[in-house]
C-alpha cells in the first residue's frame, strides 16, 4: 500500500501570527484543543515551537491505538510533527484569510500492505478526518 492521507481545514478569527503561536504552544494550548481520542499527553522537551518533543497515545478506534512521539519543526507558517515511532507526519499550515487565518491539518503515513492496507486506505482517512475536525474546531474556539 502507498501513502495514506487525511486532511482538514478551518478558518479562524485570529491573524496568522496569533494562530501560529497557538498551534506551536504545546504546553498550554495544545492540551486544551485535543479531542478525547488523545490520552497521556505530555511535553518531553521544549514546549514552545521548533524543537519541541511531545508524546501522546492516539486512540483512533477501539482497536487502533498509536503511541506518538512527535518531533516538531517550524518553518515560516508550517508546523511539522514527525512521529519517531512510525512514518506518521502531521503538518499544520497557517495562511492569511481575510482578517483571520486558514488552518490546514494534513496527516500522512505509509499504509499497510495487502487486504488490510486496502481497508486502511479507505476507512482510516475518514476516521482521522473526524478527529482532525474536532481538534481544529477546538482551536477555533480557543482563538475566538
Amino acid at each position: 500500500m502507498g501513502q495514506v492521507k487525511a486532511g482538514s481545514t478551518i478558518e479562524v478569527a485570529a491573524d496568522p501570527q496569533r494562530t501560529l503561536a497557538a498551534v506551536t504552544d504545546y504546553t498550554e494550548v495544545r492540551p486544551k484543543i485535543l479531542s478525547a481520542h488523545y490520552r497521556d499527553y505530555k511535553v518531553v522537551e521544549g514546549g514552545q515551537g521548533d524543537g519541541t518533543v511531545a508524546e501522546w497515545t492516539l486512540q483512533a478506534t477501539e482497536s487502533r491505538v498509536r503511541n506518538i512521539r512527535a518531533q516538531v519543526t517550524v518553518a515560516d507558517h508550517v508546523v511539522t510533527e514527525k512521529d519517531a515511532n512510525s512514518t506518521l507526519v502531521s503538518t499544520w499550515t497557517i495562511t492569511p484569510a481575510g482578517t483571520g487565518s486558514l488552518v490546514t491539518l494534513d496527516t500522512v503515513w505509509q499504509g499497510a500492505g495487502g487486504i488490510k492496507g486496502i481497508f486502511e486506505g479507505i476507512f482510516a482517512p475518514l476516521g482521522l478526518r473526524k478527529i482532525q475536525d474536532e481538534v481544529l474546531g477546538n482551536l477555533k474556539r480557543e482563538l475566538a
